[in-house]
């Protein structure tokens, strides 16, 4: 696949001028609009393993019964000139498309090399933290989950749209997180590590049903119970469902009391957005749910301001447009210091 780009590569050189390129993608959906003249159009969302973009396909275009009739799940090559629109991002001009079949496909649907072999590694530590808590509470309910529950956490994105929002997303995100955790606890011992550890790994265990891509490929469908419950209920759910699992009265003479533990826990997973306009239906009340709180928000920032670089239209030298849901415009980071 010499010949191929992928989504995140393409945003960045087409942000320098027009690009032509040939592009693995996979169809996620497609969603026949019209403008408000009433021309009729399509909207194709297209995804890989790194990023997405829509590809707007007119009804005067010679290829729109052709894209009408692709199927949710399509693997295509897609060939064309390449810019970065101010208002609309990464857009396609002069294309043509064809299956994406054979080897090609095969590599395309495992994702980049670099990208499988940091989330391996991600997931490792992940587990080398839970391995070495000493809270034996905490350490089991950490192994069942991973046991049970490993191979649908390592294809859950972090977000449908502005963070990790990729397959495996969840788990580099878990994993610098914990990075975080461990780096806070050091500078501050007061804090339960074990405890805001456990928390960074169930704050967001909802999206497994939330946010889980399909096995094989990179779409990410809406799941029923995502969309009724939302991932923060169906976390304090899950971590009450696993805990039962536990032989908890092997450990009735610990201290703090296994109901205490349990409690903390899930306190961690329901305030850890923060505020109760952003779905926590309560605020952090403890100094792990407050670590936790600004350890989630800080990796998410820092995220979108990478893709922003990565990708966001310029405005001027070393001036960025305004990326969603950030409110403003971003300017390029000063570098490494001298020798670093």
């Amino acid at each position: 696949m010499a010949d191929l780009t992928d989504i995140a590569s393409l945003r960045t050189a087409a942000r320098e001028g027009r690009t032509r390129a040939v592009l693995p993608v996979l169809v996620e959906t497609v969603a026949e609009k019209a403008s408000k003249d009433g021309k009729p159009f399509l909207e194709i969302q297209l995804v890989d393993a790194r990023d997405r973009f829509v590809l707007r396909v007119w009804s005067d275009n010679g290829q729109f019964t052709s894209a009408q009739e692709l199927a949710t799940g399509a693997c295509l090559k897609l060939e064309g000139e390449f810019t970065v629109h101010p208002q609309f991002g990464l857009e396609a001009k002069r294309w043509s498309f064809a299956p994406l079949t054979g080897a090609a496909k095969d590599e395309f649907l495992a994702g980049p090399a670099d990208l499988r072999a940091r989330q391996e590694a991600d997931y490792k530590f992940i587990e080398s933290e839970v391995a070495a808590m000493t809270d034996p509470r905490l350490k089991a309910l950490g192994e069942t989950f991973l046991e049970k529950f490993g191979p649908r956490f390592r294809r859950t994105a972090a977000a449908r749209f502005f963070h990790h929002a990729r397959r495996g997303g969840l788990v580099e995100h878990v994993a610098q997180m914990m990075r975080y955790g461990a780096a806070i606890c050091a500078a501050n011992p007061v804090l339960h590590r074990d405890l805001l550890q456990s928390g960074v790994l169930f704050h967001d265990c909802g999206k497994l049903w939330e946010n889980c891509v399909e096995e094989g490929g990179f779409t990410m469908p809406f799941d029923e119970r995502g969309e009724l419950l939302g991932h923060i209920n169906i976390g304090i759910e899950l971590v009450n469902t696993l805990w039962k699992s536990l032989p908890v009265d092997d450990w009735k003479d610990l201290a703090p009391d296994n109901e205490d533990v349990r409690l903390h826990l899930l306190h961690l997973i329901a305030a850890h957005h923060g505020e109760l306009e952003f779905g926590s239906p309560v605020q952090p009340k403890t100094p792990e749910a407050i670590a936790l709180h600004y350890i989630d928000n800080l990796d998410a920032k820092l995220e979108m301001l990478a893709r922003g670089y990565e990708g966001g239209p310029s405005v001027a030298e070393r001036i960025y447009d305004k990326v969603k849901p950030l409110n403003v415009r971003l300017v390029a980071p000063l570098g490494p210091a001298p020798g670093a």
